[in-house]
């Protein structure tokens, strides 16, 4: 079976769209994707999918001839469209009907364009059509009279709750008998409640950061219960490092969540709930460190336990746990151990504080002030 999925892809696919699409795929069906609107985003089409993309110019350009090609399914679906002052939704779906000869049924996602696309595609293809309806578009559709007129020629009509049953009813006069409720999904497995040890880090992605390290020591330990949280984004120094690809190199990508560039509430979400803050500093070809890695400072301000390396002046503040510079190895062990005794990482989180409050309080700030204060006085006498 062949599905002509019609969907939005405004920034990509909708999560829950994307989930579905994937599901029927992987149970066996061949998926034509028609997106009514096609940018990237989170949820991008995978490979396997046929996309049919399109611009407004090859849409309108294509329309004479389709006109000659369809004959009078053309002009009746025409005159319905400009009597519905759906003319958009007619021309796309006249340019999306000449990619359908292998399709075996039209799925509207949703009941808005998507669903009236998908039924002048039915008028000109004579496919069967199904649509799901969420919720919105049976609040505020951008085309009422339409809808009314595409639900009663669809062959199907799903929606997501007996709620939404009962209203198609009350509000649209749709027989019962013709609505299915098929809820929304989730794969039980893969959202499963899980203990998970939450290690951390915050950086810009270069190479000094230490990521390639991280990755390595966590597929070295080979555990599932490990989860690495990456807040940061691309580097602008000459040693940026792509740590999204690497994660998919190292096939470790389901163990990675990239949370992006955060600051503020945010920022200090990710701080107080992972277990530890790792950070494996180390030195850059061109011969860049570190000076005293700001994150190290907000991690241990917060009184989380810290694993980081043997790099310039931090074992002179932090005197455990540590690893030497690129040693995956003593890595893995520090993370092992720091996972094993959840007393050990109480006595850290108390320790990180103490060390915040005895090196990195704003008393430093009022150092700085103190000097430019006396250089401004030397200058004026």
């Amino acid at each position: 079976m062949r599905i002509g999925v019609f969907a939005s892809m405004k920034k990509g696919l909708e999560h829950f769209i994307f989930r579905e699409v994937t599901f029927l795929n992987q149970s066996g069906a061949e998926i034509s994707l028609f997106p009514t609107k096609h940018r990237l985003g989170l949820y991008n089409p995978p490979s396997n999918w046929d996309v049919r993309r399109w611009s407004a110019f090859s849409v309108v350009v294509c329309q004479p001839l389709l006109a000659i090609l369809l004959g009078r399914r053309y002009w009746r679906a025409f005159r319905q469209a400009l009597d519905h002052r759906a003319l958009g939704d007619f021309f796309l779906a006249a340019y999306f009907s000449r990619s359908m000869h292998d399709v075996d049924v039209l799925y509207a996602t949703f009941g808005d364009h998507k669903l009236f696309v998908a039924y002048f595609c039915k008028l000109l293809t004579d496919k069967p059509l199904a649509v799901t309806l969420h919720a919105y578009e049976l609040y505020a559709n951008p085309n009422r009279r339409l809808f009314e007129t595409a639900l009663a020629g669809c062959d199907q009509i799903i929606t997501v709750s007996e709620y939404n049953r009962e209203l198609l009813g009350e509000k649209f006069g749709i027989d019962s008998d013709r609505i299915e409720v098929v809820r929304l999904s989730v794969d039980l497995e893969e959202y499963r409640p899980r203990e998970k040890f939450v290690i951390l880090i915050v950086g810009y992605f270069v190479y000094r950061k230490g990521h390639e390290v991280l990755f390595q020591a966590l597929r070295k330990l080979g555990r599932k219960d490990i989860e690495v949280w990456v807040v940061g984004g691309p580097g602008a120094e000459s040693d940026a490092v792509d740590v999204e690809a690497l994660a998919r190199e190292m096939k470790i990508e389901s163990q990675v969540a990239f949370f992006g560039m955060l600051r503020g509430p945010a920022l200090k979400a990710v701080y107080r709930a992972c277990d530890v803050f790792c950070l494996p500093c180390r030195t850059a070809a061109n011969g860049v460190a570190e000076g005293f890695p700001t994150v190290l400072i907000e991690a241990m301000a917060l009184g989380k336990p810290v694993i980081t390396s043997r790099h310039v002046e931090i074992p002179r503040i932090i005197k455990e746990i540590l690893a030497d510079e690129n040693d995956v190895d003593g890595l893995a062990k520090a993370i092992e151990l720091a996972m094993s005794s959840s007393a050990l990482r109480e006595r850290l989180s108390g320790q990180s504080r103490e060390v915040a409050e005895e090196f990195f309080s704003t008393s430093n700030v009022a150092k700085t002030g103190k000097i430019l204060a006396a250089l401004a006085s030397a200058k004026t006498r």
